[in-house]
């Protein structure tokens, strides 16, 4: 996700400065921004010369290199802790800048409260692949800046994305949602109802969904699924419990796209 936001920001013509935990880190994300940028103009959806775009990359693992930044993104993990402890090290680096929150379903006004100006906070919930996505959702805290609202808009129309606002809740709109349909599809495998392939079948023919629900979590991740689940179980109740196909399979390596076997083979 942090490499398909960087790549949707430096295409759209910003400079651009990733931060990875360590060096080999960083190599990497430089290595996969450099094959994007290489594939996005072998197939034409360039418009500016590739050596130009990773001319404008600085990649790290030094926060201080964030400093001066007017707009920094936040694209780890779906833990708590975890976000939290990075988001005030972005704010320690780079005070003046506003930030995002790349998370599909934690509360904003919680992540908030590890940071000494909370009102410089926004949700930026991207999608994946982000390049070839067209929606951002823009989640709003109780304490969001409504000036800081009205950039998010305007950086996600920059990109030629479509921005929804939603007020800061668990899972949003999209991922509660999304979430709720593909625990109801897993449950109809679960019971024999019907294989995961006619389940998305179904919903792709008969409801014109892009993507069916399960193949959907292949893509997104069943490990980032069930803790997206079990969150939303916790803040809304027994509705949203992870039914035991979910955890086996998570917890039998089958992850998804990422492993190469979840509800599909890849």
């Amino acid at each position: 996700m942090g490499a398909g936001i960087a790549y949707a920001f430096l295409a759209a013509g910003s400079r651009v400065t990733v931060i990875e935990a360590t060096g080999e880190a960083a190599s990497a994300a430089r290595a996969r921004l450099a094959a994007s940028v290489t594939t996005a103009s072998e197939r034409g959806h360039l418009d500016r010369d590739p050596a130009e775009l990773l001319a404008r990359v600085e990649v790290s693992d030094d926060p201080s290199a964030l400093e001066g930044c007017e707009l920094v993104v936040e694209a780890v993990p779906e833990s708590p802790a975890l976000k939290a402890g990075v988001l005030a090290a972005i704010e320690a680096a780079a005070p003046d800048a506003w930030i995002g929150t790349n998370t599909s379903s934690l509360s904003i006004d919680d992540l908030a409260g590890s940071l000494a100006r909370p009102e410089r906070l926004v949700g930026l919930h991207f999608f994946n692949p982000v390049p070839a996505s067209a929606l951002v959702e823009i989640v709003v805290g109780g304490k969001t800046d409504p000036a800081l609202v009205e950039r998010a808009r305007t950086w996600v129309g920059g990109l030629g994305k479509t921005a929804v606002s939603v007020t800061d809740s668990p899972g949003f709109a999209s991922s509660r949602l999304g979430v709720m349909l593909a625990l109801e599809a897993m449950r109809m495998v679960e019971e024999g109802v019907a294989s995961a392939g006619d389940v998305d079948t179904a919903m792709e023919l008969g409801y014109r969904h892009p993507m069916g629900p399960l193949r959907t979590t292949d893509l997104v991740g069943l490990d980032v699924r069930l803790a997206i689940a079990e969150y939303l179980e916790e803040r809304l109740g027994p509705r949203f419990a992870p039914p035991r196909i979910l955890r086996d399979k998570v917890a039998a390596g089958d992850l998804g796209k990422k492993t190469g076997r979840g509800f599909f083979s890849w």
